[in-house]
């Protein structure tokens, strides 16, 4: 079947039904990034003590819960499920079997997070007998009130029919195209579906067995390094959750912007079948320090985390290798001069671009976080809040921004009210980006603690290490700052977007790969077989 939709036809033209609802989604996903951005700068300046006056120090862990949330679970799925709904739709060129169900999983998911929220946001509320100043992290022995694990509970259920109701469309396509290769969009759905039962099945039963009785007063107590290992079971793949959708749109819609064509469609493939088969036996790289897992369990564990490098190593030389091509299609020439001949104005590509290099510098402090030895270091210092900064908080939220500038036109016909504002918003980031994580690791090695309202102690002062402990401080409050005038930026000229006429001819079609899916092994194909290996 075709990749691209051919025409000058935009994707809400030729599927209105699924076009709103990938706008709903990314709305939704939006609003909980504006939410998590304001209390990230609230925390960051209270932290930093540029400025205590906005919330007390207990009320820092209701605003690091809020902004651990929203952010790393409600704005990354929203997102995702957006992107994949429109990924799956215009790759298979028909629309999904029942929009009924896809209204209700979207609906579920909003009241599920709706919930959570709710309960995370009356713990500021000294009135209200309700809190969930649990983190991001929600294991025990910090609990939470039962509308938190409710409202979770019903939001991952949703993300399971989603990801049912994509299986079903894709089932309907194969019955009518029984001897054609999957679709490459179509196939990094359904793979990163299928990692995402696995992972989800174990935070679920934290949830449903112990969490939500323990927080009803059904059982007395519960084991902590149990509900702490289900959640990192769940807690370490979910970055590849967040990330897959970033390199669906690495793959698939930035060699497109840079003028030229995905280098290899079977390489794409092998790096999904890789996640689907690694991410998940590796979340006790997380508990390194837990007594109660043995050390050889550790140490399979950091094995497997190493081998995680492969998909990651693959996706640099493809994705590369694509923009390469394309720049050399519009006259780039040299050994690295073709980099000039890139459109750097284009704030959909300079946005993914940036995001890509952020993740590279990520993954470097990421083998530090892997290794046993070296962990012990860093371990729950702010070292690590640095390094998930540069992966989900840039890796995945520049590329989704920036990937809107892009899509959006192709979800509503309106075109983006100001792509100059759009390339300062992504350069703002990055800068911003840049200057936060860079403190925050240097603290890390001086030993500052991570989840600390005001990580500061009577005689006793931090060494002094690229610049003072308050050097990086002021680093850190200057970097979050600009983190979140760029959100608003990002907000602002979504919403000034949304007021604009619709017009016509902005139809965008996403060229076949220089090596297509013909040139893969049939064997790529079989899901059935990934997945079974991956529950093995």
């Amino acid at each position: 079947m075709s990749e691209a939709i051919e025409g000058d036809r935009t994707f809400v033209d030729e599927f209105p039904e699924e076009a709103r609802i990938v706008r709903s989604a990314l709305l939704g996903s939006f609003l909980a990034l504006f939410l998590g951005a304001v209390f990230g700068i609230i925390q960051t300046l209270h932290r930093t003590g540029v400025f205590r006056g906005i919330i007390s120090s207990t009320d820092y862990y209701t605003s690091l819960t809020a902004h651990g949330v929203f952010l790393a679970i409600s704005f990354t799925t929203f997102f995702l499920v957006g992107l994949f709904t429109w990924a799956l739709v215009r790759s298979l060129d028909r629309p999904l079997i029942d929009i009924r169900i896809t209204w209700t999983w979207y609906a579920m998911m909003a009241i599920g997070m709706t919930m959570t929220g709710v309960s995370i946001l009356a713990g500021f509320v000294d009135s209200i007998d309700m809190s969930a100043d649990v983190l991001f992290t929600f294991y025990a022995p910090l609990q939470a009130h039962p509308l938190f694990y409710t409202g979770l509970a019903v939001f991952i259920v949703g993300s399971w029919i989603a990801g049912a109701d994509w299986f079903r469309t894709f089932l309907a396509w194969k019955r009518e195209h029984p001897d054609e290769r999957i679709p490459l969009q179509t196939f990094m759905v359904l793979t990163t579906m299928a990692m995402w039962y696995i992972a989800s099945s174990a935070v679920a039963a934290s949830v449903l067995i112990f969490l939500l009785p323990w927080s009803l007063g059904f059982i007395d107590q519960v084991n902590p390094t149990l509900t702490r290992t289900l959640f990192w079971f769940f807690g370490h793949p979910v970055v590849y959750f967040w990330l897959m959708p970033a390199y669906l749109l690495w793959y698939t819609v930035l060699p497109k912007l840079a003028g030229g064509r995905l280098f290899s469609d079977p390489l794409a493939r092998v790096v999904f079948v890789l996640f689907l088969l690694l991410s998940t036996p590796v979340g006790i790289h997380h508990q390194y320090l837990d007594p109660g897992i043995a050390e050889g369990f550790k140490f399979i564990s950091m094995t497997n985390t190493m081998f995680l490098l492969l998909p990651s190593l693959l996706t640099a030389f493809t994705v590369v290798a694509s923009v390469e091509y394309g720049a050399r299609q519009r006259g780039g020439t040299g050994l690295l001069g073709w980099l000039t001949d890139l459109p750097w104005r284009k704030p959909e590509f300079t946005g993914m671009m940036l995001a890509g290099l952020m993740f590279a510098a990520g993954g470097f402090s990421g083998m530090v976080n892997a290794g046993m030895n070296i962990n012990y270091m860093i371990h729950n210092t702010i070292w690590v809040p640095g390094h998930f900064h540069l992966t989900v908080g840039t890796a995945v939220a520049l590329t989704f921004m920036a990937a809107t500038y892009w899509i959006w036109p192709q979800i509503s016909n309106k075109p983006i009210y100001s792509r100059t504002i759009g390339l300062f918003q992504v350069v703002l980031w990055f800068i911003g980006m840049a200057l936060m994580s860079n403190a925050m690791h240097a603290q890390g090695i001086l030993g500052v603690p991570r989840r600390t309202a005001e990580p500061e102690y009577s005689g006793f002062d931090y060494p002094t290490m690229f610049g003072g402990f308050e050097e990086l401080n002021v680093q850190i409050a200057i970097g979050g700052t600009l983190l979140f005038v760029s959100t608003v930026l990002f907000i602002a000229n979504l919403v000034l977007t949304m007021g604009n006429p619709r017009v016509s001819g902005l139809a965008e079609s996403l060229p076949p790969a220089l090596s297509g899916p013909d040139d893969a092994p049939q064997v790529l194909d079989r899901l059935r077989l990934w997945v079974g290996i991956a529950l093995a």
